[in-house]
């Protein structure tokens, strides 16, 4: 795996190349949507040499694992970030490993679900660019990896989707009125001093039509409303398809060696109906110091994670509360980066950061107690997917806005969770009316005939 090579190919779409290999286990596709820079890169990944699959019960230290699965290598200057190497799953589990808790596990999903990947294909939707990079022991097997991927595809990398145009029932919500309790006794304990803060969310199960497979939720959501961090991974018997916005961790190589960076997400308003009213609940959003100070405890919270593994005096946050707006709902970001004390890489700033602070509270251990008595295991939901370079690079993702499927004799189950950040004035309507306003996209992504659309 040490050496890398990169062949040029003519532009595909990510989601629709995705379609050749979407049904076998193992398959992998990060994409970048919403334009910028930040949407650049879209990678796909099939067919790897290991992989690594952890039960809740396993005892073997996940963060080792992982790290000793990494593969050292050259990279290529004009090449890709992600030129190949390990990417998968981290459930939200993984954090009781992380934090010293014994949460309960999920029943269908391992806590670290991760493989080896020979070649991968980069699609650089800046330049319109496809890029099939493969690594290997001398140029000629990297060379024959990069191009058997490639060929996987076929002869135009397209398939098209067999799935009906409405791909699930009506989904089920857990009890609106049992989350407006839950909400209330969060601010009660807030009050009382237990915790600043918790995020709390609520659940949607229901079943794909028949002849509807992961792999066309993961279609219609990249057509309709494509996030920065979308991701499809299919598992044996298992898909998660995400349509996240958010960034969990990433690292970067500089003159100084990593540079760590997170953009946790902390507050909300749905999208207006107009361009006017649109505009003035961005500017409300901007405006509110609820929002702004549940925005600031993450802020402070990753500004903590973040020193446990980087250079003393090097965290910083370079941007408070900018507004990003996205197809369903504008969120309030921020950006905390540092640099990574030498020696250490991604599994160590994976450990030190499990799970994300914008999807548990603060302070951390605490709140992810407090979530633990009041909903059941998340399994994907608010875990993580991510890749890990052969350069000390990594980036992942805030596993929101996701559906997590199960394959069973009867077709594909799935759940999705929607939450929202508790603080000492937040009120029960207001929390739950945030949840349907998160979870809309998905939810009309499984629900609507993109046919009836004007």
């Amino acid at each position: 795996m040490r050496r890398v090579v990169q062949i040029e190919a003519p532009w595909r779409e990510p989601a629709t190349a995705l379609g050749a290999l979407a049904q076998e286990a193992w398959s992998l596709c990060l994409l970048s949507g919403g334009g910028g820079a930040r949407g650049r890169w879209s990678y796909l990944a099939a067919r790897p040499l290991r992989t690594l699959l952890i039960a809740p019960a396993d005892q073997t230290d996940p963060f080792a694992a992982l790290a000793g699965l990494i593969p050292d290598g050259e990279v290529l200057a004009d090449g890709p970030p992600f030129q190949g190497g390990v990417a998968g799953l981290a459930a939200y589990e993984l954090g009781g490993r992380a934090q010293g808790l014994g949460l309960a596990p999920h029943p269908d999903w391992p806590i670290l679900a991760c493989a080896l990947y020979p070649a991968i294909l980069a699609f650089d939707h800046q330049d319109r660019r496809l890029l099939a990079v493969g690594r290997g022991e001398d140029s000629a097997e990297a060379l024959a990896r990069a191009q058997g991927l490639l060929d996987a595809l076929g002869p135009d990398g397209t398939k098209a989707s067999a799935g009906p145009q409405v791909l699930a029932g009506p989904m089920t919500a857990s009890s609106g009125a049992a989350y407006e309790a839950a909400v209330a006794e969060v601010v009660a304990r807030i009050a009382a001093g237990e915790i600043f803060q918790a995020n709390v969310a609520r659940r949607w199960t229901g079943t794909l039509a028949p002849g509807a497979s992961p792999y066309d939720l993961f279609a219609r959501l990249a057509q309709d409303s494509a996030a920065p961090f979308a991701a499809y991974l299919r598992l044996p018997g298992l898909a998660v398809v995400s349509n996240s916005p958010e960034r969990f961790v990433a690292l970067r190589r500089i003159p100084e060696g990593l540079m760590a960076e997170t953009r946790p997400i902390k507050g909300t308003r749905p999208r207006g109906c107009d361009g006017a009213q649109d505009q003035a609940l961005a500017a409300e959003l901007l405006a509110s110091p609820k929002d702004r100070a549940e925005n600031l405890m993450i802020v402070d919270l990753m500004r903590n994670d973040l020193a446990r593994v980087c250079r003393p005096g090097s965290v910083r946050a370079p941007e408070l509360f900018a507004i990003e707006s996205f197809a369903n709902v504008h969120h309030l970001v921020s950006t905390i980066t540092g640099v990574m004390q030498a020696g250490l890489g991604a599994a160590d700033l994976l450990a030190a950061a499990f799970p994300p602070g914008s999807i548990t509270g603060a302070p951390k251990i605490q709140a992810m107690k407090v979530i633990e008595g009041l909903e059941p295991p998340r399994g994907p939901y608010c875990g993580s997917i991510f890749w890990a370079g052969a350069d000390g690079a990594f980036d992942s993702s805030v596993l929101i806005r996701t559906a997590a499927c199960v394959e069973t004799p009867d077709g594909w189950r799935l759940e999705a969770g929607a939450g929202a950040g508790l603080v000492a004035d937040s009120t029960p309507a207001a929390e739950r009316a945030e949840t349907e306003a998160k979870i809309s996209a998905l939810l009309r992504a499984l629900s609507a005939d993109p046919r009836s659309a004007p």
